[in-house]
């Protein structure tokens, strides 16, 4: 019995892990059409692997990051600089891709949805006000909760201290880097039974039939973050690199996107991209820090979920919106996106900062945060599925646009 087993299950083993990822996907669609309930006990399988993956993160983000930057001979070069140039244009222009789409397709809202909990931030100054405390949080407490602008800079000033140290310590130091590394292998062998889980689960609770009523708007929403996905940031990569971007595109898509948009975390992929990053062979001692920090502020498709539902608000109110005001919610929406990992409920309560431009008032722009929720099973994941495979995409193109320089 257990060696027909075995001859079953080799093959699936032999496979890559996208055609594994694939697989689970296609098995956890069939088990929530053909029966829900037994879908819906899969679900631990999903909860599982999105704890291991928050569970090792904080961890490998510090140990990784102090490593690297112990590591860092004097004089060698890193990308980080290219790497936060291209965070910062690929999310202004998502934000102008969204704007644009909204005076194009302009969409309008039901309201009176129930009333949504948690507070909306009252302006980007309390956001970034937010952001720099963040960054002195107790290191401990920091590790315990996923504060990652905390781990990074307690990480970064750490590794900068340990490189004067003797050479036992180094590799005690290289030695931990890669035990975690080691670890996170392992839970990410297990991406297509914990995807399974996710997917059974998901389409077992929800279905479609809630986003039905808003699919104009997630129509809108999603097919600005594929342009983004499939047009702007490959003419960002080419121009940056002056290849081909579609290879590194499609690389950066399979390999981060398909876990993202089933996990709904950004720093739940951060193992994820580090190990794509890895297989990309890209610099260590440049995506050991800009993938972690990728996670925090490079929030493309926030930007664009912020401006499309803001827009939607208006149109809804009969509140006339010019192009010059529509490039302001640009600035505004990509400033706020890079907070999002700060806020409780994500970009979503970032929403009534954005429609404030506008003079909509709090109470109005939180029923429009409720329509958020109710096609978050979408929105959320594309968002965040964009968002983490950007990270990887815009490391690679600024490691890639150095060593092309130095060659």
């Amino acid at each position: 019995m257990s060696n027909g087993l075995s001859k079953f299950f080799r093959p699936l083993l032999q496979l890559g892990l996208i055609p594994q990822i694939t697989i689970g996907i296609i098995a956890g669609v069939a088990l929530a059409l053909i029966s829900p309930e037994t879908a819906k006990s899969f679900s631990i399988l999903g909860q599982l692997f999105i704890s291991a993956l928050k569970a090792v993160a904080p961890i490998l983000v510090f140990v990784l990051v102090a490593a690297a930057i112990a590591a860092h001979e004097k004089g060698q070069p890193t990308h980080i600089r290219g790497v936060l140039v291209l965070y910062i244009v690929g999310t202004l222009i998502a934000a102008l891709v969204a704007v644009v789409a909204s005076f194009i397709f302009p969409t309008e809202l039901t309201l009176d949805m129930p009333e949504v909990r948690g507070e909306p931030p009252g302006s980007i100054l309390e956001i970034l006000r937010d952001l720099l405390l963040s960054m002195v949080a107790n290191p401990v407490t920091a590790l315990m909760e996923g504060n990652f602008i905390a781990i990074l800079a307690w990480s970064v000033g750490l590794g900068f201290m340990l490189r004067q140290a003797n050479e036992a310590t180094s590799k005690v130091l290289n030695d931990l880097s890669d035990a975690v590394s080691g670890i996170v292998h392992i839970v990410i062998r297990f991406a297509p039974l914990g995807i399974l889980g996710l997917v059974a689960n998901t389409l077992a609770e929800t279905g479609i039939g809630a986003l039905l009523e808003y699919g104009r708007l997630l129509g809108v929403i999603v097919g600005c973050m594929l342009f983004v996905a499939l047009v702007t940031n490959p003419l960002i990569v080419f121009l940056k690199t002056r290849q081909n971007p579609f290879p590194l595109v499609f690389a950066c898509l399979r390999g981060s996107a398909i876990t993202a948009f089933f996990t709904r975390s950004s720093a739940a992929n951060i193992p994820v991209n580090m190990e794509l990053c890895e297989r990309l062979k890209l610099d260590p001692d440049t995506y050991s820090i800009s993938i972690p920090l990728g996670a925090t502020i490079n929030m493309a498709g926030a930007a664009i979920t912020i401006s499309v539902i803001t827009l939607a608000a208006a149109n809804t109110l009969g509140i006339p919106v010019d192009f010059a005001t529509a490039l302001l919610l640009c600035v505004v929406s990509a400033l706020a996106a890079c907070g999002v990992s700060g806020v409780a409920g994500g970009s979503l309560l970032l929403i009534p900062l954005a429609t404030s431009l506008f003079g909509i008032s709090t109470e109005v722009a939180m029923q429009v945060v409720a329509i958020g929720f109710v096609i978050s099973v979408v929105q959320d994941s594309t968002e965040t599925a964009l968002n983490s495979s950007t990270d990887v995409l815009f490391t690679a193109a600024a490691c890639r646009a150095a060593e092309r320089k130095e060659g």
